[in-house]
């Protein structure tokens, strides 16, 4: 086992400790809080909490997906092309308007709950994959793109067979990006009553307990660095496939 794969493991296990046996690390978490009061968030079950979190990550990050790969598909096409300014423009709004506000004007028409967070972890995710799929659809290498034409592809084998599989590993670094943002942004997700990392963090924000906020900001940098990681792997994978 390479050092790097330990490391990998070893925050793995301590993740998963952290998670399903939170009792174990009351020691270190002591010092952090309040005389007298709690250590360990007792509320909720961590691990009730971080699944809930990663369904609301990967929910959103799919959804932004799917829309923002369709229309960097519709915008590099000859027939599309001229609505790429607009297509942007579109991201970059979803990207520059604070999730916050996006949660607050929700919630009238969606209620308190995972609703308003999903719309702007949805909101916030388009930019990067957006981006990145037009950067990788429209930088494919010239010579491919003719041997594809010259061997009697049409535009959908072309796009299916060609273009997606050369611009995936681009493609891939947009969604990291955008599933990393999610992590975090989703905790405040509990400002409006989601089940998230967050209500660990807004607890001990409210009651001055430091174990608290540390408690919910390891787990979610854990997985962030941990789904960052799993993901670059793919992406390497994809690029050294490609190069075969």
């Amino acid at each position: 086992m390479t050092a790097a794969n330990a490391l990998r493991l070893a925050v793995l296990v301590l993740l998963v400790a952290l998670v399903v046996h939170p009792q174990w690390f009351e020691v270190f978490f002591a010092p952090l809080a309040p005389e007298g009061g709690p250590v360990m968030y007792e509320r909720a079950s961590l691990l009730s909490l971080s699944l809930n979190h990663l369904g609301l990550v990967f929910a959103a990050s799919g959804a932004a997906t799917l829309v923002a790969v369709a229309l960097a598909i519709l915008v590099t096409r000859p027939a599309g092309a001229a609505f790429r300014p607009l297509a942007r423009s579109i991201a970059n709004m979803g990207q520059t308007f604070p999730p916050v506000a996006v949660l607050a004007l929700a919630v009238p028409s969606l209620g308190f709950g995972s609703g308003p967070t999903l719309v702007a972890l949805f909101l916030y995710g388009l930019l990067p994959i957006l981006e990145n799929a037009i950067t990788g659809l429209t930088n494919l290498p010239r010579a491919t793109m003719e041997a594809a034409r010259g061997i009697g592809l049409s535009r959908w084998q072309s796009l299916t067979r060609v273009e997606i599989p050369l611009a995936l590993p681009v493609i891939l670094t947009g969604i990291r990006l955008s599933v990393v943002i999610a992590l975090a942004t989703a905790t405040i997700g509990s400002t409006v009553a989601a089940r998230t990392l967050g209500e660990v963090i807004i607890a001990g924000l409210l009651t001055n307990n430091t174990a608290f906020v540390l408690q919910g900001g390891l787990i979610v940098g854990l997985f962030a660095v941990l789904i960052y990681d799993a993901m670059g792997q793919i992406e390497a994978l994809l690029v050294h496939s490609a190069r075969i």
